[in-house]
């Protein structure tokens, strides 16, 4: 499978807006908050007028970059959500956001979606006590994700667990045990919980054009 390999913040500079797809470093050395300082007296960073078809373009890949995701299979979570009883939207974003490398990142396991998928693939990362390297396993209620091995008392995991409990990024929806270095998907996540902050109504508008 084809993956994106390239520098991430020419994604946020493409979009105009800040993806958070670098962990820390997009809170304290991020491009985007350069380029608005840089034009602060001259009204922000500036993009050009979109046409209908582009706001519900831009939206969907704000969507799409922010989980790391190709276009084809983020198109077939999005038909797989079509076929969800209940909103497409909701039900989108709720797959989206309970992928396996979400959670490892939004348990404090990674600080970027890019590094929890690494986990996930290096075999790091066990899913009811059985092990799980599919970054995009479908979590579901009750689940418990654990990170395992040597790779526990490593910089990058103690670094994620670090900013997690300082900036209080663990979402209420998973309970994290610090002993055991575990989080259980308590349920589904709210809207308001969600790590996409993206208009879902636009991107089911986009894919029924």
């Amino acid at each position: 499978m084809s993956r994106y390999t390239g520098p991430s913040c020419k994604k946020c500079r493409k979009l105009a807006c800040k993806l958070f797809l670098k962990g820390t470093k997009c809170y304290t050395n991020c491009v985007m908050d350069k380029l608005a300082s840089a034009k602060k007296g001259k009204g922000g960073v500036k993009r050009a007028k979109l046409s209908e078809y582009g706001v519900r373009l831009y939206e969907k890949q704000k969507a799409r970059f922010m989980s790391g995701m190709t276009e084809v299979p983020f198109a077939n979570l999005f038909d797989k959500a079509s076929k969800a009883t209940g909103q497409t939207g909701e039900h989108f974003l709720r797959y989206l956001e309970t992928r396996l490398d979400n959670i490892v990142k939004r348990a404090g396991f990674a600080t970027s979606l890019r590094t929890a998928r690494q986990l996930v693939l290096h075999g790091h990362i066990r899913v009811n006590d059985k092990l799980v390297n599919i970054p995009s396993y479908q979590l579901k209620i009750g689940d418990k994700v654990a990170i395992v091995g040597k790779i526990t008392d490593g910089v990058v995991v103690k670094q994620g667990l670090e900013e997690a409990t300082k900036r209080s990024l663990r979402p209420s929806f998973l309970e994290y045990d610090d002993t055991k270095k575990t989080a259980t998907l308590l349920r589904w996540p709210d809207r308001s919980e969600s790590s996409y902050p993206v208009n879902d109504q636009l991107i089911v508008e986009h894919y029924s054009k």
